[in-house]
């Protein structure tokens, strides 16, 4: 059986709740040929990034599926590029607020997701649940680790595959913008696993 690594984000912005770690936390141990790892990220462009490395080391995976809150999005959003940008309206969970800095100097401008995110959304809607594709995974925390994961992996003498998935806001949250049940996120997340 293989293994994936699946993670999630830590509670933000005054936030008591992420569904993106709640929908990762509530996956089966497994998913079709998969065993999952699932870990837990802090919202920080530096401590995220280390601790999915700190995670690559542990687990040893065969593919990475990072997954992330966009609230204001009204589906299951496959990101199928990073850009090497960090641009922070807000400061994240460490305090940090970087303004239009690279994520890697010198690092190319796009890294393209090496799992198949078409399939994977198409999997989600077959599913039943909407989706679609998206090529802006913003600036924030989100991009900064798919970058830094794809950049990383693209050095290693063995690359692994990874991608990025980004999902709305739960009702819970009680935010003005749309919402998915977290059970229709963790529909998504099987669906975008099995299509792996």
């Amino acid at each position: 059986m293989k293994r994936l690594l699946i993670t999630g984000f830590a509670p933000f912005g005054g936030d008591g709740i992420n569904p993106s770690w709640q929908a990762v936390r509530a996956l089966p141990e497994r998913v079709g040929g998969w065993e999952l790892y699932k870990r837990e990220l802090p919202v920080a462009f530096r401590g995220g990034p280390q601790a999915l490395f700190e995670a690559l080391e542990e687990a040893e995976p065969d593919a990475v599926l990072m997954i992330g809150l966009a609230a204001g999005r009204d589906g299951i959003t496959p990101e199928r590029q990073a850009v090497n940008g960090k641009d922070a309206r807000i400061p994240d969970n460490e305090g940090d607020r970087p303004q239009n800095e690279p994520v890697v100097p010198g690092g190319p401008e796009v890294l393209f997701s090496t799992l198949p995110v078409e399939d994977m959304t198409e999997a989600i809607l077959s599913a039943g649940v909407p989706a679609r594709v998206s090529d802006n995974a913003g600036r924030f925390v989100c991009n900064a680790l798919l970058y830094s994961a794809l950049y990383r992996l693209e050095q290693v003498d063995d690359p692994i595959p990874a991608a990025f998935i980004h999902v709305p806001a739960t009702p819970e949250m009680g935010l003005d913008v749309p919402t998915l049940i977290l059970d229709q996120i963790v529909t998504a997340l099987i669906a975008a696993i099995q299509a792996i």
